[in-house]
Protein backbone atom coordinates (compact mmCIF):
# COMPACT_ATOMS: atom_id res chain seq x y z
CA UNK A 1 0.00 0.00 0.00
CA UNK A 2 1.23 3.58 -1.07
CA UNK A 3 0.20 6.56 1.18
CA UNK A 4 1.68 9.83 -0.13
CA UNK A 5 -0.35 13.32 -0.07
CA UNK A 6 0.87 14.35 -3.36
CA UNK A 7 -1.06 12.50 -6.39
CA UNK A 8 1.43 12.40 -9.12
CA UNK A 9 4.26 10.85 -6.79
CA UNK A 10 1.75 8.70 -5.33
CA UNK A 11 0.47 7.06 -8.54
CA UNK A 12 4.04 6.42 -9.90
CA UNK A 13 5.28 5.04 -7.12
CA UNK A 14 2.06 2.51 -6.87
CA UNK A 15 2.77 1.99 -10.50
CA UNK A 16 6.26 1.60 -10.28
CA UNK A 17 5.36 -1.36 -8.06
CA UNK A 18 2.92 -2.90 -9.85
CA UNK A 19 5.17 -3.25 -12.99
CA UNK A 20 7.92 -4.56 -10.63
CA UNK A 21 5.23 -7.48 -9.79
CA UNK A 22 4.55 -6.25 -6.48
CA UNK A 23 0.23 -6.53 -5.97
CA UNK A 24 -1.01 -2.72 -5.06
CA UNK A 25 -3.76 -3.27 -3.25
CA UNK A 26 -4.58 0.36 -1.83
CA UNK A 27 -3.35 3.78 -1.63
CA UNK A 28 -4.05 6.88 0.35
CA UNK A 29 -3.72 10.79 -0.03
CA UNK A 30 -3.86 11.67 4.25
CA UNK A 31 -3.57 10.06 7.14
CA UNK A 32 -7.26 8.56 8.36
CA UNK A 33 -7.79 7.90 4.90
CA UNK A 34 -4.56 5.47 5.32
CA UNK A 35 -5.59 4.27 8.51
CA UNK A 36 -8.73 3.32 7.15
CA UNK A 37 -7.69 1.62 3.97
CA UNK A 38 -4.40 -0.25 5.21
CA UNK A 39 -7.23 -1.56 8.22
CA UNK A 40 -9.41 -2.77 5.08
CA UNK A 41 -7.08 -4.12 2.64
CA UNK A 42 -4.29 -5.29 5.46
CA UNK A 43 -1.33 -4.69 3.46
CA UNK A 44 1.98 -6.90 3.99
CA UNK A 45 4.50 -3.82 3.37
CA UNK A 46 3.05 0.29 3.46
CA UNK A 47 5.02 2.80 2.11
CA UNK A 48 5.00 5.74 3.71
CA UNK A 49 4.90 9.22 3.59
CA UNK A 50 5.55 11.43 6.82
CA UNK A 51 4.02 14.83 5.92
CA UNK A 52 0.53 14.20 5.42
CA UNK A 53 -2.62 15.99 6.26
CA UNK A 54 -5.34 14.60 8.50
CA UNK A 55 -3.18 12.71 10.68
CA UNK A 56 0.95 12.72 10.88
CA UNK A 57 2.30 9.89 8.96
CA UNK A 58 4.43 8.81 12.45
CA UNK A 59 0.88 8.29 13.94
CA UNK A 60 -0.37 6.47 11.12
CA UNK A 61 2.98 4.12 11.71
CA UNK A 62 2.11 3.99 15.19
CA UNK A 63 -1.26 3.25 14.85
CA UNK A 64 -1.54 0.44 12.49
CA UNK A 65 1.81 -1.27 13.52
CA UNK A 66 0.49 -1.11 17.20
CA UNK A 67 -2.70 -2.64 15.79
CA UNK A 68 -0.89 -5.54 13.43
CA UNK A 69 2.95 -5.95 14.49
CA UNK A 70 3.05 -7.89 11.42
CA UNK A 71 2.92 -5.21 9.17
CA UNK A 72 6.27 -3.79 8.11
CA UNK A 73 6.78 0.11 7.14
CA UNK A 74 8.87 1.32 4.70
CA UNK A 75 8.81 5.05 5.06
CA UNK A 76 9.43 7.06 1.84
CA UNK A 77 10.24 10.55 2.98
CA UNK A 78 11.86 13.95 1.13
CA UNK A 79 13.64 14.63 4.91
CA UNK A 80 16.34 13.40 6.03
CA UNK A 81 16.53 15.14 9.50
CA UNK A 82 17.70 12.51 12.17
CA UNK A 83 14.72 13.36 14.41
CA UNK A 84 12.55 12.50 11.31
CA UNK A 85 14.13 9.29 11.05
CA UNK A 86 14.15 8.34 15.01
CA UNK A 87 10.63 9.39 15.40
CA UNK A 88 9.51 7.09 12.61
CA UNK A 89 12.09 4.40 14.01
CA UNK A 90 10.42 4.46 16.94
CA UNK A 91 6.84 4.57 15.83
CA UNK A 92 7.25 1.33 14.39
CA UNK A 93 8.77 1.95 10.93
CA UNK A 94 11.29 -1.12 9.71
CA UNK A 95 12.70 1.39 7.20
CA UNK A 96 13.59 4.87 6.10
CA UNK A 97 14.28 5.85 2.31
CA UNK A 98 14.78 9.20 1.10
CA UNK A 99 12.46 10.37 -2.39
CA UNK A 100 16.14 10.82 -3.79
CA UNK A 101 16.37 7.12 -4.13
CA UNK A 102 16.20 5.81 -7.48
CA UNK A 103 13.01 3.59 -8.69
CA UNK A 104 15.39 0.66 -8.82
CA UNK A 105 16.46 1.76 -5.13
CA UNK A 106 12.98 1.82 -4.71
CA UNK A 107 11.55 -1.44 -5.45
CA UNK A 108 14.74 -3.30 -3.87
CA UNK A 109 13.62 -1.77 -0.44
CA UNK A 110 10.09 -2.82 -0.51
CA UNK A 111 11.30 -5.94 -1.32
CA UNK A 112 13.81 -6.02 1.32
CA UNK A 113 11.20 -4.99 3.49
CA UNK A 114 8.67 -7.44 2.77
CA UNK A 115 11.74 -9.80 3.48
CA UNK A 116 11.77 -8.66 6.66
CA UNK A 117 15.13 -6.46 6.47
CA UNK A 118 15.32 -3.13 8.19
CA UNK A 119 16.12 -1.33 5.27
CA UNK A 120 17.79 2.66 5.67
CA UNK A 121 19.12 5.02 3.01
CA UNK A 122 22.93 4.89 3.60
CA UNK A 123 24.06 7.08 6.78
CA UNK A 124 21.09 6.69 8.56
CA UNK A 125 21.36 2.85 9.19
CA UNK A 126 24.27 3.66 11.68
CA UNK A 127 22.07 6.73 13.34
CA UNK A 128 19.21 3.70 14.42
CA UNK A 129 21.58 1.76 15.54
CA UNK A 130 22.65 4.21 17.91
CA UNK A 131 19.01 5.17 18.76
CA UNK A 132 18.44 1.38 20.06
CA UNK A 133 21.46 2.02 21.86
CA UNK A 134 19.86 4.78 23.43
CA UNK A 135 16.81 3.01 24.18
CA UNK A 136 18.80 0.46 26.18
CA UNK A 137 19.27 2.91 29.05
CA UNK A 138 15.81 3.96 29.20
CA UNK A 139 13.24 1.54 30.81
CA UNK A 140 12.16 -1.47 28.38
CA UNK A 141 9.16 -3.28 28.80
CA UNK A 142 8.59 -6.45 31.10
CA UNK A 143 10.69 -9.07 30.22
CA UNK A 144 10.17 -12.55 31.26
CA UNK A 145 13.67 -12.89 33.25
CA UNK A 146 11.43 -14.92 35.88
CA UNK A 147 11.99 -18.83 36.73
CA UNK A 148 10.29 -20.74 34.26
CA UNK A 149 10.74 -17.69 31.22
CA UNK A 150 11.04 -19.69 27.87
CA UNK A 151 14.70 -19.93 27.14
CA UNK A 152 16.22 -19.42 23.84
CA UNK A 153 18.19 -21.54 22.04
CA UNK A 154 21.54 -21.36 21.10
CA UNK A 155 20.81 -20.29 17.10
CA UNK A 156 18.40 -18.34 18.61
CA UNK A 157 20.75 -16.57 20.77
CA UNK A 158 23.17 -16.27 18.01
CA UNK A 159 21.05 -14.87 15.49
CA UNK A 160 19.56 -12.43 18.14
CA UNK A 161 23.35 -11.34 18.48
CA UNK A 162 23.54 -10.35 14.86
CA UNK A 163 20.35 -8.59 14.67
CA UNK A 164 21.86 -6.49 17.67
CA UNK A 165 24.76 -5.98 15.61
CA UNK A 166 22.47 -4.39 13.12
CA UNK A 167 22.89 -6.93 10.19
CA UNK A 168 20.59 -7.73 7.69
CA UNK A 169 18.75 -10.98 7.91
CA UNK A 170 20.49 -11.45 4.38
CA UNK A 171 23.69 -11.00 6.07
CA UNK A 172 22.53 -13.44 8.76
CA UNK A 173 21.61 -15.84 7.13
CA UNK A 174 25.30 -15.73 4.65
CA UNK A 175 27.16 -15.16 7.95
CA UNK A 176 25.56 -18.60 9.46
CA UNK A 177 25.15 -20.29 6.17
CA UNK A 178 21.36 -20.95 7.02
CA UNK A 179 18.63 -19.40 4.72
CA UNK A 180 16.89 -16.30 4.98
CA UNK A 181 13.30 -17.81 5.87
CA UNK A 182 15.25 -19.98 8.45
CA UNK A 183 16.75 -16.57 10.08
CA UNK A 184 13.21 -15.12 9.70
CA UNK A 185 11.68 -18.20 11.45
CA UNK A 186 14.31 -17.62 14.06
CA UNK A 187 13.01 -13.99 14.82
CA UNK A 188 9.59 -14.73 14.90
CA UNK A 189 10.11 -17.64 17.62
CA UNK A 190 12.13 -15.27 19.48
CA UNK A 191 9.87 -12.37 19.42
CA UNK A 192 6.95 -14.88 20.75
CA UNK A 193 9.04 -16.46 23.19
CA UNK A 194 10.02 -13.04 25.18
CA UNK A 195 7.01 -11.43 24.26
CA UNK A 196 8.30 -8.41 22.14
CA UNK A 197 6.51 -7.06 19.31
CA UNK A 198 8.97 -5.75 16.78
CA UNK A 199 12.61 -5.47 15.59
CA UNK A 200 13.31 -2.30 18.11
CA UNK A 201 11.88 -3.89 21.06
CA UNK A 202 14.58 -6.96 20.44
CA UNK A 203 17.44 -5.08 19.47
CA UNK A 204 16.88 -3.06 22.68
CA UNK A 205 16.25 -6.03 24.82
CA UNK A 206 19.70 -7.65 23.19
CA UNK A 207 21.56 -4.63 23.65
CA UNK A 208 20.72 -4.62 27.61
CA UNK A 209 21.62 -8.30 27.73
CA UNK A 210 25.25 -7.14 26.40
CA UNK A 211 24.62 -9.07 22.94
CA UNK A 212 25.90 -6.26 20.72
CA UNK A 213 29.49 -6.27 22.40
CA UNK A 214 29.79 -10.23 22.77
Amino acid sequence: MVVDDHPMWRDAVARDLAEAGCEVVATAGDGLQAVRRAQAAGPDVLVLDLNLPGLPGVAVCKELVGANPALRVLVLSASGEHADVLEAVKSGATGYLLKSASTEELLDAVRRTAAGDAVFTPGLAGLVLGEYRRLATEPAPATPDEPGAPQLTDRETEVLRLVAKGLSYKQIAERLVISHRTVQNHVQNTLGKLQLHNRVELVRYAIERGLDEA
